[in-house]
């Protein structure tokens, strides 16, 4: 009878342990095993479990990965560092390439009191967003005692309490240093893996680890915090057709320039319209661009093309961002999303993240001065690569201009076109406003 209440007792408080966060909550760790993680990138003995906790021995280390991805979530959970401990959390990664940098942003985690740590950046400490975002600094533990961490993140907004302190509390969308978006091109993520970023010198254990998804599906044609929407879903306001090029339009008069662009528009509206919510194109006209011009910004896109397909995203009135179905003999399929018209700078995609014609992509495109950062179906394919000045070859990039859809004779569909100004506080080497 003893045995039997000892083991039903048993039941109970792992049943207890199981649902003690409340509705919603998913447990990551089980205290038994590595199931529902993938380790990359290893070194040494990697993660093991010891005694129910998930540990990353002073001989191990390596990127541990939660299986499942999250946008929006709330992830709490308890750390304890040996004298020396550094790790960190990595958020939205995609586990290819550095959790910390181009795959995903760093939550640093660290033994803030040992001496090796005492002139650090101030965005190096423990919670700081690694190298940009410091933290309040004081809510650690000493090494050997057990903190609580808890990270809230949704959309780009993020909260950070260790010890029931907050020490974070900040939006991604407030950032304009073109260091940060050079060295961190993955910070713009909007879903990904949540990682355990470990190394030595020192023991780092980990329990109690909980996420709590908030994500929300996401409406067609409806902005994110902080973006507008340049289609709206209903018509094409806002839209003009292609006059010329810059350095042409750059010529004419206010008076040829607004007759030539009335004559562009109705033209283009023959051809550019607005079919179930997405722009539809017959490849029978010409470019179709934006009316207001724009500087810095993040720009997201959504693109579908027939077999054979071929278009663009000019950024500052500018070819392009490619978009292709590029198989033999069109070429030797680089993919979309390489900046195409770059002779001294890359032009070719870092790798090919096309999904099939007939089918849906996404591009993320940041232009910061003259550097472009693309993402294609959140894979990184241009990383802060110089644009050059098409028109003008012995020019840097403009520092205005329209975003244009391109034509190229075939078929085209868009929707979710949204835009992020940001404000600038550098200019391009030799560009003038």
């Amino acid at each position: 009878m003893l045995h039997m209440t000892c083991a039903l007792l048993g039941l109970m408080l792992a049943g207890a342990t199981a649902t003690a966060q409340g509705p919603g909550w998913i447990r990551l760790f089980d205290g038994k095993t590595l199931n529902g993680w993938t380790l990359v990138n290893p070194s040494g003995v990697g993660y093991v479990v010891q005694d129910g906790l998930l540990v990353c021995p002073s001989n191990g280390g390596g990127d541990l990965y939660t299986n499942q991805e999250f946008g929006d979530f709330i992830f709490r959970f308890d750390f304890r560092l040996d004298p020396g401990g550094n790790n960190g959390i990595s958020i939205r990664s995609n586990m290819k390439g550095s959790g910390t940098y181009d795959a995903g942003t760093e939550i640093q985690i660290l033994d803030d009191y040992a001496p090796m740590y005492a002139h650090l950046e101030p965005g190096q400490y423990c919670c700081g967003v690694y190298k940009f975002i410091p933290p309040k600094r004081g809510a650690e533990k000493p090494a050997g005692e057990w903190n609580h961490e808890e990270i809230t993140l949704i959309g780009r907004k993020i909260r950070v309490t260790l010890n029931g302190k907050e020490v974070i509390n900040a939006d991604f969308n407030t950032i304009t240093d073109p260091k940060v978006f050079a060295e961190h091109p993955a910070l713009w993520r909007d879903k990904g893996h949540i990682g355990l970023l470990g190394h030595g010198p020192a023991t780092v254990a980990f329990r109690n680890l909980w996420v709590k998804d908030l994500t929300k599906p996401r409406k067609d044609n409806v902005p994110p915090p902080g973006f507008v929407a340049l289609f709206d879903g209903k018509d094409l306001k806002g839209w003009k057709g292609l006059v010329a090029d810059p350095p042409t339009r750059a010529k004419m008069s206010p008076q040829e320039l607004a007759a030539a662009t009335a004559k562009a528009t109705a033209e283009a509206l023959k051809h550019w319209k607005v079919v179930d919510g997405v722009i539809t194109y017959d490849g029978k006209n010409n470019n179709l661009c934006t009316v207001k011009d724009y500087g810095d910004f993040e720009l997201l896109v959504d693109w579908k093309i027939e077999p054979h397909g071929d278009s663009g995203i000019y950024l500052r009135g500018c070819p392009q961002v490619q978009i292709w179905d590029d198989v033999p003999p069109i070429a030797a399929q680089v993919g979309s999303g390489g900046l195409y018209n770059n002779i001294k700078n890359p032009s070719n995609p870092l790798v090919k993240a096309d999904n099939p014609p007939g089918q849906w992509n996404r591009f993320r495109i940041i232009m910061v001065g003259d550097k472009v950062t693309v993402w294609l179906n959140d894979a990184l394919v241009v990383n802060n690569v110089t644009m050059e000045n098409y028109w003008e070859r012995d020019k840097p990039i403009y520092p205005t201009g329209p975003i244009e859809l391109q034509h190229h004779g075939s078929h085209l569909w868009f929707k979710n076109i949204f835009i992020r100004e940001i404000p600038r506080v550098h200019q391009p080497a030799g560009a003038s406003e």
